[in-house]
């Protein structure tokens, strides 16, 4: 697929979208990296991933709540390195979500062959998790059950702890050091617990200093009745912290042993975590699946563009490679030509990324192999390029690539330089593409195109129609009728003199004037 035209028709704002409809960050992280496919199989298998997808979120939703990307903590395990407490709770929730996803897809009563067949082979670590579950807690600390000799070791720290209060307490409460103290409390210095001592008293407090206030007036002292049970309580720190490595070193090397196990499960997650991302972004967008096919045939019913207020645009019927294979829209600027070929550019790469598009149901759309694209101001100050001549390095570059089963959107195609030059380099673009036989849709305001477009087997044309009354685009695009320019019109209602007007009907070409006068009928036509 060629990656520019991902640029031009914003297809990074839908792979946002998408994003954002996702759980966990691995299914996130499968949307940023959608990109449309051209096997028409595997759109139409990805398409009813969104399908299977839609139809459980009319009634449910699966429990996506949970999930951590433990993969590279499975990896850091897989390598011999230890994991700590904290990462050992992101592994034990992640599981918790692989036991309930599997529950929910084996007791979902709605038919669900391709998700519940994905659930079905996750596997349960029943033991692996109880293990984890025992040494862990829902906080992130390592439980006194972890181990027999973790839970003697903090049974001796809180006995070795409540005896220093027991002492510290005493002293305090001595009527002979009350005014010793420079505050009547006890906290802890260098992990050892001291009382705020007046530095004139530190001679009849015996003890051992540990610091001293900014101003130096207050020491703050060990007394000596528990320097031998905070030795104690240091020991046992440091057994337990040495119990806790040897702990976290087991359950490291058991969960190693389950990588591929677990790995499976987190990629069976992400993705049905993502299909249901598609889901609700179809939902969103009020959006359906077209009816596939790879023969260049699109018709779209009331197609919107997804990134446009759904409130407020007007849906467009497009249909392309039935009788024609080049589409050639007409009409007056901010008409909303751009946005048509926009819109139906975008819908294809949607179609291919497996996504529902914003179209009535039944509509139908090809599978392309590639999309190119040349539309917006082209013009290069870096290659001191003109817009006319970026235009047509771009078009030079399609023409030498474009194949048969590919789409091109050609905006003002033969734009930017003398006008009847331009047209005839468009007429003679478009017949190249016509030979090619690629599908294209190509907007201009070219009068010459519109003649060539009724004088040529395989190409169409179209409006968007404009509402001389309201001097307003309609936004709606009526296939088999050119649009005229409509600028005498448009000068009257603005208040143009019928003078002016009568002699600048006077200098056109006969010729033109009578085209344009066709063109008015036709589409008078159309509106009847």
């Amino acid at each position: 697929m060629n990656q520019s035209v991902f640029k031009t028709l914003e297809y990074a704002k839908i792979i946002t979208m998408l994003q954002n409809m996702a759980t966990s960050s691995m299914g996130k992280e499968l949307a940023e990296k959608l990109l449309p496919s051209s096997d028409i199989d595997e759109v139409i298998e990805n398409l009813s991933h969104t399908q299977e997808a839609s139809n459980i979120l009319i009634s449910s939703e699966p429990p996506f709540g949970g999930i951590h990307d433990i993969r590279s903590l499975l990896k850091k395990t897989s390598l011999g390195l230890v994991i700590e407490i904290n990462s050992l709770l992101d592994i034990l929730n992640t599981m918790y979500a692989m036991r309930n996803l599997k529950k929910f897809f084996k007791e979902l009563e709605i038919d669900s062959p391709q998700f519940k067949e994905w659930a079905k082979s996750i596997e349960i670590l029943g033991q692996l998790e109880r293990e984890i579950d025992n040494i862990v807690d829902e906080h992130g600390s390592m439980r006194d059950s972890a181990s027999v000799e973790l839970m003697r070791i903090r049974r001796e720290i809180k006995s070795s702890q409540r005896r220093i209060k027991t002492n510290l307490d005493g002293i305090l409460k001595n009527p002979d050091y009350q005014k010793y103290f420079q505050d009547n409390i006890v906290t802890i210095r260098d992990e050892r617990y001291v009382i705020p001592i007046k530095q004139e008293y530190r001679q009849q407090f015996p003890g051992v200093v540990h610091d001293q206030s900014s101003s130096g007036s207050t020491l703050f002292i060990e007394p000596m009745s528990i320097v031998d049970l905070n030795n104690d309580i240091k020991q046992l720190v440091i057994d337990e912290k040495r119990e806790i490595e040897r702990i976290l070193k087991v359950i490291s090397e058991k969960i190693a042993r389950n990588t591929d196990s677990l790995l499976h499960n987190c990629e069976i997650m992400a993705q049905l975590d993502f299909a249901f991302a598609k889901a609700k972004l179809a939902r969103k967008m009020h959006a359906t699946m077209p009816e596939i096919n790879d023969e260049g045939i699109v018709n779209l019913a009331k197609a919107r563009h997804p990134l446009l207020n759904k409130d407020n645009v007007v849906p467009i019927d497009i249909r392309l490679g039935e009788g024609y294979r080049t589409l050639l829209i007409t009409g007056p600027n901010t008409g909303g030509k751009t946005v048509s070929m926009k819109t139906l550019g975008l819908l294809v790469l949607m179609t291919q990324s497996g996504l529902f598009i914003p179209v009535q149901s039944g509509s139908k759309i090809s599978i392309f192999q590639n999309v190119y694209a040349d539309i917006g101001d082209e013009q290069s100050i870096e290659q001191s390029l003109s817009t006319f001549s970026a235009h047509m390095r771009n078009i030079v570059n399609i023409l030498n690539n474009i194949e048969h089963d590919d789409l091109l959107l050609l905006d003002e195609v033969g734009s930017g330089t003398d006008p009847e030059e331009g047209a005839a380099l468009a007429m003679s673009i478009l017949e190249r593409l016509m030979e090619i036989g690629a599908c294209t849709v190509a907007t201009t305001h070219y009068n010459e195109l519109k003649t060539f477009a009724y004088s040529k087997e395989g190409i169409e044309n179209a409006c968007v129609e404009f509402d001389i009354k309201s001097l307003r685009p309609t936004y709606r695009l009526l296939i088999g009728t050119p649009g005229a320019s409509n600028a005498f019109a448009i000068s009257k209602r603005l208040g143009l003199s019928d003078t002016l007007i009568l002699r600048a009907q006077q200098l056109i070409k006969a010729d033109h004037a009578q085209f344009e006068n066709v063109l008015n009928t036709l589409e008078n036509e159309k509106l009847m």
